[in-house]
């Protein structure tokens, strides 16, 4: 068993404590938790206690919407992918530089109805935010009728769209493998972007289905990496050309894997590093929890893992391999 260190993505933040230590449910105090001892799970340099206290025992004002005008739409791939960039305040755009950031989109006046979506590309000299959408269902469809020169609104920064980021901001002068699956092309490139900053040597495999276009094609190319195309999965379980992939990187050095697609790749290549007992590879991977509030409160983030543990993932960080061992699927 992995020995498991909670962590809180705001903790420490301007947006620390939240609505969670308000109503005493904060995953890294233990006096916001009721209990008489100070015993911090992950100290950050900033108690959260006494934020709280100097606070008037409320929680810091939460994220800010912000009206921003859509520079330009592309549609791909027959409806079923857009990617929208939009101009945004210059501080929001140096928010959401780092791996693992994404907005809340909004849809409808009703703010229920606002969708959580990965940054692809956050571009700090224009302030442009690039972002890719794909088509699934009747919030993501209302986007097929943004427009450029009119208004988007959304919601954030919000940091926790992927897991492992201390394991990302560990990587120096050392070589990782980026394996991305469809829209998870999207959120790679931050990851790639953040990689390629502290000197480490990157290859990209990537399976742009099920989309007929590798959209992530005009970032890559501002990036000297050395990309290839291949199926990831094969009915359902790891494929056999992923497999020689990840076999021939160890042998060549790489000691760091990040995993960007749906559970199903990242729970087949940790189980394929178990069978050839490579538990010493370091991972990260997409945060797929679905999300709703992004703040910890309706739930829609939460799993149960044994124990009678319930995680909060829309803020609590995780390694990759926590996020399936001893959970529950029932």
């Amino acid at each position: 068993m992995v020995k498991e260190a909670i962590d809180c993505i705001d903790a420490g933040t301007e947006y620390c404590p939240c609505k969670l230590a308000e109503y005493g449910q904060c995953l890294i105090c233990s006096q916001c938790q009721g209990q008489v001892f100070c015993d911090c799970l992950n100290w950050k340099g900033v108690c959260i206690y006494q934020e709280l206290h100097n606070n008037g025992y409320k929680a810091k004002e939460g994220r800010k919407t912000f009206d921003c005008n859509v520079e330009e739409v592309i549609n791909n791939n027959n409806n079923n992918l857009i990617i929208i960039k939009f101009k945004a305040p210059h501080k929001l755009v140096l928010d959401l530089v780092k791996p693992g950031s994404y907005i809340f989109i909004r849809t409808d006046d009703n703010h229920y109805f606002d969708i959580p979506i990965s940054i692809m590309n956050s571009d700090i000299e224009n302030d442009i935010i690039s972002i890719a959408v794909e088509i699934r269902g009747i919030k993501t469809a209302k986007l097929l009728n943004t427009k450029a020169n009119e208004n988007i609104v959304i919601r954030g920064p919000y940091w926790n769209g992927v897991f492992g980021i201390k394991n990302i901001l560990a990587q120096n002068n050392t070589k990782a493998l980026i394996l991305a699956r469809g829209i998870g092309l999207a959120p790679m490139m931050p990851v790639i972007r953040k990689l390629l900053s502290q000197n480490n040597e990157l290859q990209a495999v990537l399976d742009k289905d099920p989309f007929n276009v590798n959209f992530a094609t005009e970032l890559l190319e501002k990036y000297k990496i050395k990309t290839s195309e291949n199926s990831l999965l094969d009915k359902g379980q790891l494929s056999d050309h992923a497999k020689v992939i990840i076999k021939d990187a160890l042998e060549d050095g790489v000691t760091f894997i990040h995993i960007a697609g749906a559970d199903i790749l990242t729970y087949s290549v940790i189980n394929y590093l178990n069978e050839i007992n490579r538990n010493d590879v370091v991972l990260s991977c997409c945060n797929n929890f679905k999300m709703c509030c992004g703040e910890g409160i309706c739930g829609a983030c939460t799993s149960r893992f044994s124990g009678h543990r319930v995680k909060r993932f829309c803020k609590e960080q995780a390694d990759p391999r926590n996020i399936f061992e001893g959970r529950r699927f029932i």
